[in-house]
């Protein structure tokens, strides 16, 4: 009998219709079955409430999710398998023919990747035919809720850092290999300045970074061979490990290393006062050029203590925080429907109620050019402020070319920039001012008054 072959589970990128929920197709086969499935609707992206301990967020994803929207399709062997599918068991021949040549042809508009973004406000609209617009809920929200989480926590390290040098470790750290991935492009919009992680440096132009385990120095005889070695392998660009057996004699070899190492990285410990033991050996022995980088389940606050310490550390590395967003894993991201037929549609369900309607978001600013406060209005009002939205796919189409890494970046560093002091703190409050324009108010009574 011959073996069975391990089954992959990554996806085909050419055939990611069915990475869903089933609740999705099935809906898409009822709404066939009853001839609702080309009523045009309209469906947003918007977060409940923010994480504990956040005061904003950065919303992030959006390359990835206007890319796999236009290329959203099922392969042959999927359409055969949902056959199979006991739910599926009574739907027609013409349903699965559907899914075949299915693409996604309706309208997405988004806020930018890099934007500051607050609870309550629309981040994304579909409007397509209702069983297209149900198709992709599952799958935006997972393209878009995780990475907004990495990315809003990067930028609250990028604020505790205070201007060092900030390197994304995370990868083995993640929830499943992709993770890696979207944590180092997500982290780099945010602020940081590089990674470790080889793939997405090369497919994103982030600068990689990285220097070596504890088990290339425990592979040699000694630590001076191992330090040696390694030097004279990578010169110009070495960065030394110096806590494998003992921080401080490590930083004394580190600095009669031939040829000379750019920096030292702590990677456990007391991280203030070893940083301060090693600047003091390293400057002693006429190396104050050495920089120090620091690494170790590093979060936001750890970084803004032993910076207010005064400790003299020039870089970090921060993985395992980051990547998990471990004080704040999950994040409150659903897409709801808004209007369906022409007609608004809203949820009354408690704590969950929804306002109806396509929206349009307009940001407004003090007169220090500070932001005071977001207003979210029907999509056809016009505001004061700057309109949020923009078309990225209109009929399928990719409507306008996405902006650059360093796009994205700047517009991240401008936006945190733009914040009210009070929210850039690590202890921020969640105060942020949204308001509801009147005719979304009144559309929403009177559809509650109808019984929705």
């Amino acid at each position: 009998m011959e073996p069975v072959p391990p089954v992959s589970l990554w996806p085909d990128p050419n055939a990611l219709g069915p990475v869903t929920d089933l609740y999705q197709l099935t809906m898409m086969a009822g709404y066939r079955a009853v001839g609702m499935d080309g009523v045009e609707a309209s469906f947003e992206v918007f977060v409940r409430r923010l994480p504990p301990g956040r005061s904003y967020l950065v919303f992030a994803g959006l390359e990835q999710a206007v890319g796999d929207l236009l290329n959203l399709r099922f392969s042959a062997e999927q359409v055969e398998g949902l056959r199979a599918f006991p739910a599926f068991s009574g739907m027609p021949s013409a349903f699965f023919e559907g899914l075949a040549s299915l693409r996604f042809g309706g309208d997405f508009w988004a806020i930018p990747e890099g934007t500051v973004v607050f609870p309550g406000e629309t981040l994304a609209r579909v409007t397509a035919p209702l069983a297209q617009a149900q198709w992709v809920e599952t799958f935006l929200l997972a393209s878009l809720s995780y990475t907004t989480l990495v990315a809003s926590k990067a930028a609250r390290i990028v604020t505790a850092a205070r201007g060092r040098t900030l390197l994304e470790f995370g990868a083995r750290r993640g929830h499943g290999p992709q993770a890696g991935l979207l944590a180092a492009r997500a982290a780099y919009l945010a602020g940081f300045h590089g990674t470790s992680h080889v793939e997405a440096a090369r497919r994103l132009g982030i600068p990689a970074s990285g220097t070596m385990a504890h088990s290339w120095i425990q592979s040699f005889p000694t630590e001076e061979e191992a330090f040696e070695a390694y030097a004279r392998t990578f010169p110009g660009s070495t960065t030394l490990l110096i806590d494998t057996y003992d921080t401080l004699e490590g930083a004394r070899k580190a600095a009669l290393v031939r040829p000379h190492v750019q920096a030292v990285r702590l990677d456990s410990g007391d991280l203030d006062a070893l940083s301060r033991g090693v600047r003091g050996i390293l400057d002693g022995a006429g190396r104050p050029d050495i920089r120090i980088v620091a690494s170790g389940d590093l979060d936001e606050f750890q970084i803004d203590r032993l910076l207010a310490a005064g400790a003299p550390i020039d870089a970090f590395g921060v993985g395992t925080e980051l990547i998990t967003s471990r004080d704040a894993p999950a994040l409150s991201m659903v897409y709801k429907l808004v209007e369906s037929g022409g007609h608004g549609r809203i949820k009354l369900s408690p704590g969950k109620k929804t306002y109806p309607m396509a929206k349009q978001v307009f940001r407004r600013r003090d007169a220090d050019g500070l932001y005071s406060g977001d207003l979210v209005a029907r999509a056809d009002e016009q505001h004061d402020g700057e309109p949020l939205l923009s078309p990225l796919i209109l009929g399928g189409r990719l409507a306008a070319p996405l902006p650059t890494m360093e796009q994205i970046r700047d517009r991240c560093a401008r936006q945190l920039a733009a914040l009210p002091p009070r929210l850039r703190r690590l202890d921020g409050p969640a105060d942020y001012p949204i308001a509801y324009s009147d005719i979304l108010e009144r559309d929403a009574r009177a559809l509650m008054e109808q019984g929705a």
